[in-house]
């Protein structure tokens, strides 16, 4: 741009000058563009190591996470920030409590079960709490780490007890399996024979392992649509 302004300057031709001017224009909008994804770049990185593994964060609260409160007198089911408060409890005698950034309590609890037992040195026997606790990662922390019985009913646990999910004829879960062939059997009474294993793992890191089934022919189902 500098070398334009001087060519500019010391140009005698109008038609000449014009030309570069255009070229210095366009050139001063790239700079503009990189000048704002450079600032929005910056901006991005700072709000990220803000947020670490979180979604959201308070702009008046770093601290602070945004969570759907049960207690709302607007009942529009609001976003406020807020703090996760878990308490643990023995015989109605408080043991620990400690306050999580993340709202969910499946996340909260390996952290929390690890505080407990670094304060006391030991779990109880049993690990007892609610649906909201119910995961594959909890269950095998608790088993497998802790060495504790986790007494803790999964996500799914009513509605799998209803009749309309019992009867649904496509959910995967009410089909007849063939244990010794290791096949399930479909609604259109077709064989599904075991593919292969795979695995997946989620964004924080944790690997579900999967067994995987197909039918060799589904093309003419009548149940297709």
């Amino acid at each position: 741009i500098e070398d334009l302004n001087h060519y500019i300057e010391h140009e005698k031709s109008t038609r000449l000058r014009k030309q570069t001017r255009q070229k210095r224009t366009e050139i001063k909008r790239y700079k503009k563009k990189f000048a704002a994804y450079s600032e929005r770049k910056y901006k991005y990185k700072t709000q990220k190591a803000i947020l670490q593994d979180r979604n959201s964060y308070s702009k008046t609260d770093h601290d602070a996470t945004f969570m759907r409160m049960k207690e709302n007198h607007m009942k529009n089911g609001q976003l406020k920030p807020g703090y996760h408060l878990q308490i643990a409890t023995n015989s109605q005698f408080v043991l620990s409590y400690d306050v999580y950034q993340n709202p969910t309590d499946t996340r909260t609890m390996i952290p929390f079960l690890t505080l407990i037992k670094g304060t006391y040195g030991h779990l109880p026997e049993y690990i007892v709490a609610d649906a909201g606790y119910g995961s594959e990662p909890n269950y095998m922390a608790i088993i497998n780490e802790f060495n504790r019985t986790p007494l803790i009913t999964y996500g799914m646990f009513i509605k799998d007890k209803t009749n309309k999910y019992k009867s649904d004829i496509f959910n995967t879960h009410n089909w007849e399996y063939d244990e010794i062939n290791d096949e399930f059997i479909c609604p259109n009474h077709k064989r599904l024979g075991f593919k292969r294993y795979a695995y997946r793992h989620d964004k924080y890191g944790f690997r579900r392992d999967f067994k995987l089934y197909e039918c060799d022919d589904c093309s003419e189902c009548p149940l297709k649509n």
